[in-house]
Parts: structure tokens; C-alpha cells; sequence
């Protein structure tokens, strides 16, 4: 996908610090994967909305095939 959001249910929330940065390994499956296949993207911590636990359904920025940010859904 060039750009757009793609709908997900978050299912791990995993802190990764780098040098001292924090970022977020987000484990989420897509919302219309009928084969539930677990995908994983590494966002910084600032493009993570507040309050995130597994079991979410979260909206997934996507920019050239990159999750960009993460924002719970509805």
C-alpha cells in the first residue's frame, strides 16, 4: 500500500529501546485477514496513541507499506 490506513486488532505491545530511544514493536493481525497472519511493525513512541493493550482495534497509518502511526479505532 502507497498510503492509507488499514484497521487492525493489536494483540502484543512490546517496548524496544535503541541507544536509549524508545520505540514499540506493535504484534497486530489485519481486521479483514480471514487467516489471522500475525504482522509486526516498529513505531516510535510518539506515533503510538496513549492507553494501547492487546485486544484493541487500532487504525494503521501506512506509507509505503510502513505502519507510520498507530490510533485506537472509533
Amino acid at each position: 500500500m502507497l498510503r492509507g490506513i488499514q484497521i487492525g486488532v493489536l494483540t502484543k505491545l512490546q517496548p524496544v529501546s535503541i541507544h536509549g530511544q524508545v520505540s514499540y514493536d506493535i504484534h497486530y493481525v489485519k481486521a479483514d485477514d480471514e487467516d489471522l497472519v500475525p504482522q509486526v511493525a516498529r513505531v516510535g513512541g510518539e506515533d503510538i496513541a496513549p492507553g494501547l493493550h492487546p485486544g484493541d482495534r487500532v487504525k494503521l497509518h501506512i506509507l509505503l507499506n510502513q505502519v507510520t502511526k498507530v490510533e485506537r479505532d472509533g
